[in-house]
């Protein structure tokens, strides 16, 4: 039987340099970027060009690496055209392989954060992720609140992961933005996506709040979803994102058989000491130690 490709996202570098105590350098985002493109992950996002000195720095010129190195960025702003947004410019003109595009997918946010229509806001997907790739950029869409939109308005938030999709987006990633979906809703939710959207264009990115990070992860995999998203020792934003080190050759015994990475586990337990030396802290409590 064909081996299926299954890729891995690393976020460290943008999602847990948001974690509570964490402020990475530009030599500190170098180093795990090497380190990360060493152990054989597929896709390093470094950070958000024009957010910060660092990012836009980091994005100045090329690292030379294997993996796909990414940019993060929101989508066309709601009311700005693709050439009138300086957010989205920064984005094109970024030193990166690739560009990982952040939007709405819950009609609720749609409504009162960004407070403008649905239509507007699949457009504003369509847009920008048609100016990357115009400008020969792959291009990743991550659905920001997609379990608690499917659950609200499923053909809403299906929309707006198919535009990309229709628009020529290599990945759309349905993000469990606040942490508090359990492995049966993933499996069933990924399993209706995958049903539209071909298994290998859409990835998962759970986060921790619940401790099912790692559970809604393999979820999405049974279900056909072959990107995963994670970060070196589960740094996050609020609590941690799925760690993309816990237990890498425990964690791929689980998957299932038709799934092969080229993620190497041959240094496994190398990996999150080496990235808190590069933190100056230790890893967090809930890490499980090396074995």
């Amino acid at each position: 039987m064909a081996r299926e490709r299954l890729y891995l996202f690393d976020t460290t570098l943008r999602d847990g340099a948001q974690t509570n105590g964490v402020d990475f350098t530009l030599n500190d985002k170098l180093a795990i970027a090497r380190m990360l493109d060493d152990l054989g992950i597929d896709y390093i996002e470094g950070g958000y060009p024009g957010a910060n000195l660092t990012d836009t720095q980091l994005f100045a010129e090329e690292r030379g690496l294997k993996a796909t190195f990414t940019a993060f960025g929101m989508a066309r702003r709601p009311g700005r055209s693709t050439s009138n947004d300086p957010g989205l410019a920064a984005l094109l003109e970024a030193k990166a392989d690739a560009i990982c595009f952040v939007a709405k997918s819950w009609d609720y946010h749609v409504r009162v954060a960004l407070e403008t229509s649905a239509e507007e806001n699949l457009a504003s997907i369509r847009d920008s992720v048609r100016a990357a790739v115009r400008g020969g950029r792959e291009v990743l869409l991550d659905c920001e609140h997609f379990f608690d939109g499917y659950k609200g308005d499923a053909r809403f938030a299906l929309a707006c992961a198919k535009a990309a999709y229709d628009e020529g987006a290599r990945w759309v990633v349905l993000c469990d933005t606040n942490g508090g979906a359990l492995p049966h809703e993933v499996e069933k939710i990924v399993g209706e996506v995958v049903a539209v959207i071909p298994g290998s264009h859409v990835g998962i990115h759970a986060h921790n709040d619940t401790e099912q990070a790692v559970a809604n992860s393999l979820a999405a995999v049974r279900a056909g979803a072959r990107q995963i998203q994670g970060t070196l020792n589960g740094l996050g934003e609020r609590c941690v994102s799925r760690s993309a080190c816990r237990r890498p050759s425990s964690r791929r015994s689980r998957m299932p058989p038709a799934c092969l990475t080229r993620c190497s586990i041959a240094r496994p337990t190398g990996t999150p000491p080496m990235s808190a030396k590069v933190r100056s802290r230790p890893r967090p409590a809930s890490t499980p130690p090396p074995s």
